[in-house]
């Protein structure tokens, strides 16, 4: 009878063993950090007639600034690794219609479960120092990155007030912890 509860309990402790490794896997996914995703979006431009239709409905004896031609960079940055080397460019840029995209230019970066771009009024501390600041004050989730290599955008929401936001952040929502970020500067 002694033979037969081992069995049983060395089953039953390698059936839970097995579910522990599965629910780990699914969790860390430690394949991610072998597939490379990358993607290459061209810069956002304004619709050809919104100033022409603002333009349009204003008043004849107003007077509006002119509108910029093209996109504008607002400020850009530097990204600097953290928990994963990060390398590459961001820009806030304004567009022609005033609305604004954070911008990143090649970036290079290691895949992970649930990497987020964040924009944030977290200062850029290098080291372990700023792995894990950016969820402490202010920040805006401008969504899941696109991929781990490349040219993306992300529209910046038009009721986001962009004072005090002075860096971007890619972020593991999962482990809070930051894979790079890039201080903006004018």
């Amino acid at each position: 009878m002694g033979r037969v509860v081992r069995k049983r309990w060395w089953a039953g402790a390698a059936v839970l063993g097995a579910a522990v490794v599965v629910a780990g896997l699914m969790w860390f996914k430690p394949w991610a950090l072998w597939v490379d995703e990358t993607v290459h979006e061209a810069l956002p431009s304004a619709p050809a007639n919104a100033s022409a239709t603002a333009s349009a409905t204003a008043s004849a004896t107003a007077v509006e600034p002119a509108a910029p031609a093209g996109p504008t960079i607002v400020a850009q940055g530097t990204f600097i690794s953290h928990e994963h080397t990060t390398s590459g460019t961001v820009k806030l840029i304004r567009l022609a219609d005033g609305s604004h995209t954070v911008r990143l230019e090649n970036l290079d970066t290691s895949n992970g479960p649930d990497l987020r771009v964040w924009l944030t009024d977290a200062p850029v501390k290098e080291g372990t120092a700023g792995w894990r600041v950016f969820d402490d004050g202010t920040h805006v989730a401008l969504g899941k990155l696109k991929g781990n290599k490349g040219d993306q955008n992300y529209a910046v929401p038009a009721d986001v007030d962009l004072t005090g936001l002075t860096s971007v952040t890619i972020w593991c929502d999962r482990f809070d912890v930051s894979f790079g970020a890039a201080e903006l500067a004018a």
